[in-house]
């Protein structure tokens, strides 16, 4: 099966990024996650582009489906160094991504964030 993919870029300034929690809250109630799920799918996404926010000019993200994922990935979302504050800041953002979704992984590009989809795409497309 090929997968769906929806690509988004955001200005790199705090008011855009309640685009991306809409973008990614549509696209998860459409494959059928629960409430809760989809609000941490939209507090992840907040974490990762807030994290992006200083380090572009624009932020890109990509929403991608599978048979069996829902994977969204965040451009330029990295770790600071030499800002002690602001790394506990960012470390903090980190925990939730991690505690919140399925598997988080770090790219050279950005963050990767994945949701699985419980029955698999086929099952929630018979609903």
């Amino acid at each position: 099966m090929k997968s769906d993919i929806f690509k988004l870029t955001i200005p790199s300034k705090p008011d855009y990024i309640s685009v991306a929690r809409l973008t990614s809250s549509s696209i998860s109630s459409k494959l059928g996650f629960s409430i809760d799920e989809i609000e941490d799918i939209k507090v992840c996404i907040s974490e990762a582009c807030t994290n992006a926010l200083e380090r572009t000019d624009e932020i890109n993200i990509k929403f991608e489906i599978t048979q069996d994922q829902f994977i969204i990935t965040v451009d330029d979302v990295s770790l600071p160094k030499n800002d002690e504050e602001k790394m506990k800041e960012i470390h903090f953002g980190i925990l939730i991504m991690k505690s919140l979704m399925d598997e988080v992984n770090f790219l050279e590009k950005g963050v990767e964030m994945i949701k699985y989809l419980e029955d698999g795409l086929d099952e929630r497309e018979k609903e």
